[in-house]
């Protein structure tokens, strides 16, 4: 992909993280330095084409949120074209998440014996595995597999590349059909998520489809799910406490993510409330995966 576009912002070393998440939906390259003496750093994401403003404006008010922030000023302009998510992609090697090794199409060493290999490039959805939110879902899911298969349907819900469906997919799906749903409010995600099933030999068993929260027809036709994840933000995790407690089987097990250790409180006063429990939870550096069960 050639950038012709940079969105740059300048945010406080402690908000880099939640912009960097907020950002990754969009896909392209993102380059940020080292703090400054006042505790900045400039951040900024390479583009094919210019965003949508909509979009950005959402996406930055949303992180700036959950960082305690005012929202930034925005320096977004052309630029001379260059292949900025080649670049990037050579510098970063594949990751490990418990049995799941996730890579690039660019990296050509084999996966290690009795790993689960997941493809995925850079791309206008969210999720390439390399957030501590994606590896604590990845690994929630793969100690889920050491117990039992939970009850399918399953759902991956704010599907972003679908990295999750395909996770769940490749451990439970195999010669079964529509067996994942991975669902989006973004048209783009959604196409991009079924690009990944097709490139992951896993179209067979996800199905994707848009749906803003849990309100899809569709969806609602083939809850209740034994198993959703939802790797989303604090906020609306505690906004959909209640819908994803209706459409989830009883015993079924939900893994949420994209919250701080520090919101963890609220997030499980929601769901609790709504009638689920917590049953294990995953922290990697600040971020927090819950596991939680319906009885």
């Amino acid at each position: 992909m050639t950038a012709s576009w940079r969105v740059g912002l300048r945010i406080p070393a402690v908000a880099l993280e939640f912009f960097e998440m907020a950002l990754e939906r969009f896909g392209g390259a993102r380059v940020s330095d080292l703090p400054d003496a006042e505790g900045q750093v400039k951040l900024d994401l390479y583009l094919p084409a210019e965003p949508e403003a909509a979009a950005l404006d959402a996406a930055l008010a949303e992180a700036a949120e959950a960082a305690g922030i005012a929202p930034p000023t925005v320096d977004s302009q052309p630029v001379d074209e260059r292949d900025w998510v080649a670049e990037s992609q050579a510098a970063l090697p594949p990751q490990r998440a418990g049995r799941f090794y996730i890579h690039g199409s660019h990296v050509a060493e084999k996966p290690p014996a009795a790993s689960i290999p997941i493809c995925i490039d850079a791309n206008a959805a969210f999720g390439t595995g390399r957030h501590e939110t994606t590896k604590g879902c990845l690994l929630a899911l793969g100690e889920i597999a050491k117990r039992s298969a939970p009850k399918p349907p399953y759902l991956d819900m704010g599907c972003g590349s679908g990295v999750l469906a395909i996770a769940m997919a490749k451990l439970w799906g195999k010669g079964k059909r529509d067996i994942v749903l991975a669902a989006d409010n973004d048209p783009i995600a959604v196409r991009v998520a079924a690009e990944n099933a097709r490139l992951n030999q896993t179209a067979g068993p996800i199905h994707a489809l848009v749906s803003e929260g849990y309100g899809s027809r569709e969806l609602a036709k083939r809850a209740p799910f034994g198993l959703v994840t939802a790797n989303i933000l604090a906020q609306p995790l505690c906004d959909m406490a209640s819908d994803l407690a209706r459409v989830l089987a009883p015993n079924g097990i939900a893994v949420l993510s994209g919250l701080l250790v520090r919101q963890e409180r609220e997030v499980l006063s929601a769901h609790l409330e709504s009638g689920l429990v917590i049953s294990r939870r995953f922290r990697l550096g600040e971020w927090s995966t819950l596991q939680m069960i319906k009885r």
